[in-house]
Formats: C-alpha cells, structure tokens, sequence
C-alpha cells in the first residue's frame, strides 16, 4: 500500500489555523509597534503543530459511515469500541493495557491540562514543568491561578538535553508543588526520556506527594527504531500518574476534537466527570476508532517519510548553515534548531523570518524559558516544501538578504 505525502493540498480558505490564522496567534490581537510587515511572497508554513498530510483514509472511511446516520446530536463516549480500539493500539505498540473505567476523553490535551490543574491543585499551588517548554503547560496553570514552575533543561556539548536532576529535585521538594507536568516525547527538543530518567522523576515525584501529567501525545511519531515507553507502565500500581494521548498529532486530526486521559485514580476521575465537559463530536468519535483500528500501514509510511525530512535536513544544514546546532529529535515531526551563531539573542525570531523569508515559524520566545535563538520548524509537510523553507531560512541568516520579491 503506498500514501502520496508528496502531493502538496492547499488549506486556504478552510479556516485553517496554520494558513489563515497564523497572526493572531502568533503576535496576539493588538497592534504591534513596528507595524508587522509580511511580504508580498506567498508564505509558507512551517509553525503549527499538525501536517500538510491528508489523513488516513481509515478514518476518512469511518466518518463517511458515521455520516450515513443524519443526526449529530449531543455525542459521548459510551460503549468501548474506543476503548476496545485504543487499548489493543497501545498493546500491540508499548505494551500496555488500561481497564475501561480508567479511560476517559477530552476535546483535547489542551483543555485535559486545564481541567486537571484545577481538579488537582488549590489556587496558589505550583506546577512543575522542564524547560524549554510548550506554552499550554504554563497557560494552563498561571490562567487557573497556579504557580507556573520550571526547571531547565541542561543542552550537553552533543547537542542532545538532560535533566538537571539536582535542580528538579530541589524544585519537586517545594510543599506548595502538586502537580508535575512530563512532555513524552518532549516538545521542543524530541527527547524519548529513558527508562531510568523516568524512574528517578517519577519517584522523586510521589516521594513528595507530587502527580504527574505525562503528556505523551508525541509517543507514537518516534523515529524507526526508537522505542516509546509509557510511564504509567513502568508504574502500574501508581494511582499518580495521568495519560494524556490522543489521534490529533499520530493521524492529524487535530480539528476533530478527541485526546484519550487515562487516569487510574478513582477520587480524581469522580471529580473529572463531575467537572469536565462530557460531551464529543461524534465525526471525532469515529475517526479516532477507525484510525486505531485500520490506520497502522499509514502511521508506518509516514514516520519513513518523516525521517527522510529530517535526514535531508541535518544534510542540507550541515552544508549551508554548518554553525546551526541540530540534531533529529528521536521523536514529533518538529526540529529544534539552534541558530545562536548567526542571530542576535534580541532578535523575535517569529517575527524576523516571517518579515525577511516568509517563512510562519516559531521562534524560542514562543517556548517558556531557555529557547533564546532557536527556531522551531514543523517538518510534517511534503519535501518540496521543507527545500523551500530550508532555502528561505538560510539565505536570510548566512547572506543576511531579504526573500527576493
């Protein structure tokens, strides 16, 4: 079975975050000052967290059945063709298995982190997270009146990220720490923690009555050859460890609204359903089952094509840009690029390639902490397209010219 991920599908006019909405989001609402000056080009971009891939047709197929019923009323998770579908997907692929009554959903991982800092924490409690960091972890505290904690990354001279285990621990040992947020895979950097980086977090972490959110909707676009591991299974007696999955980075189906929350304690799922809105988009619903059931050939297809983006980038940095400092992450279809030795530490780098190269990108200033002159590209398109964002990125820092019109 083949999948073109070449074919280039244009999102205009679709209302598509990546395409249409990209200036709000990146530079907020309110007028900047200087005026944004986007170029004439057409942009391309590379910022957003999903693909420039159609989707499977597993799910495609699925929702065509859902849609041969006419209603689309208020829809919930409530017979276990999810379950059944998931918990056989994280079988076959980690080896994991979760009982059905642990298994809940959620409009996304977004709004899981949101719900589960309010049903953890009291008002002026901290949350715990490593840096660089996704922003929603800090939104998701610091907009539910937590505390928002880091603890920085440490970059080793191989270019790869370790943790600074003297300062997690002295962070994790605060009272007023209840909540620590894990990104597994990490997001920026594509680090796969090993088994004993996530031991020692992990009992550090109950050792000071400190949960953990192990958000791990990454874990299925690993490198070939690189191996996932779950946290919870590494602690199937824990009631402390919360699962945060879902099909909308694995099968890009962001847009359909459905993450997966395995949460094995009952006191905090009684307050999950309490509290959390329960209801899904039944065209979610379906994809995610057919996804699971039938996608499999497709997600294999894709993490080659994803490795050979990546290989053609170290290659093509390596030639035009040999200062850069980049390795491919074991894991996510994003690359985290350090460009310290060609751009000024006071640079906006959104705003810099955006204006010079038109290129939508995210710079480090987008991440919580320590992403000073680093630059985050979404490789999850076709390679044509890679070339061109490559071509544009390097012409603007290693010649210094603007994009030519």
């Amino acid at each position: 079975m083949s999948f073109d991920f070449d074919k280039s599908i244009s999102r205009q006019g679709t209302n598509a975050l990546a395409e249409d909405g990209f200036e709000n989001y990146l530079f907020g609402a309110e007028p900047l000052a200087p005026p944004l000056q986007v170029p004439a080009t057409e942009l391309i971009s590379m910022w957003v967290a999903d693909m420039q891939f159609a989707v499977p047709e597993a799910a495609i197929e699925a929702m065509r059945e859902r849609l041969a019923h006419p209603i689309f009323g208020y829809t919930m998770n409530l017979d276990n063709q999810l379950y059944d579908a998931f918990v056989a997907w994280c079988d076959r692929r980690y080896g994991w298995r979760f009982d059905r009554d642990q298994m809940l959903v959620s409009l996304g991982v977004i709004p899981a982190l949101f719900g589960l800092v309010e049903y953890v924490c009291n008002p002026g409690d901290k949350v715990l997270s490593l840096t660089p960091s996704y922003g929603y972890f800090k939104h998701a505290a610091v907009l539910r009146d937590r505390e928002f904690q880091t603890s920085p990354l440490r970059r080793k001279d191989d270019g790869d990220y370790e943790i600074d285990f003297e300062d997690f621990e002295r962070k994790v040992r605060d009272p007023a720490v209840k909540l620590f947020f894990l990104c597994h895979p990490h997001n920026p950097t594509g680090r796969i923690w090993a088994e004993d980086e996530l031991r020692r977090m992990v009992e550090l972490c109950l050792a000071n009555g400190v949960k953990i959110v192990s958000d791990e909707i990454h874990c299925d676009l690993t490198r070939s050859g690189v191996t996932h591991v779950p946290l919870a299974k590494l602690f199937p007696d824990s009631k402390d460890i919360i699962t945060c999955m879902a099909v909308s980075k694995t099968f890009n189906l962001a847009g359909m609204m459905i993450a997966t929350v395995i949460i094995p304690d009952p006191e905090l799922r009684t307050a999950w359903k309490r509290k959390h809105y329960p209801f899904v988009n039944p065209l979610g619903l379906a994809a995610a089952v057919g996804a699971y059931r039938n996608g499999e050939a497709w997600l294999e297809a894709l993490r080659q094509y994803l490795d050979d983006n990546f290989a053609f980038m170290q290659c093509y940095l390596a030639q035009q840009l040999p200062k850069a400092r980049f390795q491919i992450p074991q894991a996510t279809y994003l690359a985290w690029v350090d460009l310290s030795a060609y751009v000024d530490d006071s640079v906006n780098l959104t705003r810099f390639f955006l204006e010079k190269a038109g290129l939508v990108l995210e710079g480090g200033e987008m991440f919580v902490e320590n992403g000073t002159q680093y630059v985050r590209l979404n490789l999850a398109c076709p390679r044509k397209q890679v070339e061109l964002a490559l071509k544009n990125l390097t012409t603007v820092v290693r010649d210094g010219h603007p994009l030519q019109q």
